[in-house]
């Protein structure tokens, strides 16, 4: 997919994450004292990695997975400590440098592979299972659910991602954050409503063999997403 929305949203994630924010999300992404506003961010992200994992199976030996926007590697070194090969990917150079970093070494040799890039690239190849947690959520609904049929025509089981719900209280919430100091902002996020992500898919070509699985609204604080499993009928 290279739309011209989805490719200059992509060069302001990337720079972002990259020059602006790597610093302050290599802090959010440890277990260094933070503040209010990022600790509720912090616990929010937790809550919804571990969400995200529960949508997965336990035993993932020989299962290749997809960690689209995988940051500085959390969850990649979860599912590989499930048996999984991870292909870990996100735009930032920065961010993957540090997750090479902090990943253990005992046990998880050769089982994830850490690149910076593009999500969306056909070759990385094919995949059992795609985990795509608040990477897409910076795009608009269309290019959300296009980036979705992209990453479904290499997936064979499940893809559970996150979108941002349109709600009274994340608009608010944006509202307030414009206040406070720019470090302290995250970058510019697509709310999209549930039924109408939800009807996207439905009605997208490319998804008809795919059905919408358990979800949930993950809220803590600043930070508000919501988790979306993906299966193939």
């Amino acid at each position: 997919m290279d739309t011209a929305s989805y490719v200059a949203r992509r060069g302001q994630i990337a720079h972002y994450f990259d020059r602006t924010a790597a610093d302050a999300w290599a802090k959010l992404t440890s277990d260094a004292p933070v503040s209010k506003i990022r600790a509720t961010v912090r616990a929010g992200r937790d809550r919804m990695r571990g969400t995200l994992l529960s949508y997965l199976p336990e035993d993932l030996t020989g299962k290749r997975l997809l960690d689209a926007g995988c940051g500085t590697g959390a969850l990649a070194v979860e599912a590989a400590r499930r048996g999984a090969h991870v292909t870990a990917i996100d735009l930032s150079p920065t961010l993957i440098d540090l997750a090479r970093e902090r990943t253990p070494v005992d046990g998880l040799q050769g089982r994830i592979d850490f690149t910076a890039g593009d999500m969306l690239d056909p070759a990385l190849g094919e995949f059992d299972h795609v985990v795509a947690m608040d990477s897409l959520i910076h795009y608009t609904s269309p290019d959300m659910v296009r980036a979705l049929a992209g990453l479904a025509r290499r997936t064979r089981t499940s893809i559970v991602y996150t979108f941002a719900p349109k709600t009274p209280a994340l608009a608010a919430m944006h509202a307030v954050g414009r206040l406070f100091p720019r470090g302290d902002r995250a970058p510019a996020i697509e709310p999209v409503s549930r039924r109408r992500m939800h009807g996207a898919i439905d009605r997208h070509a490319e998804l008809n063999d795919w059905r919408v699985g358990r979800g949930e609204k993950i809220t803590s604080g600043f930070y508000m997403s919501h988790a979306q499993e993906l299966t193939r009928e």
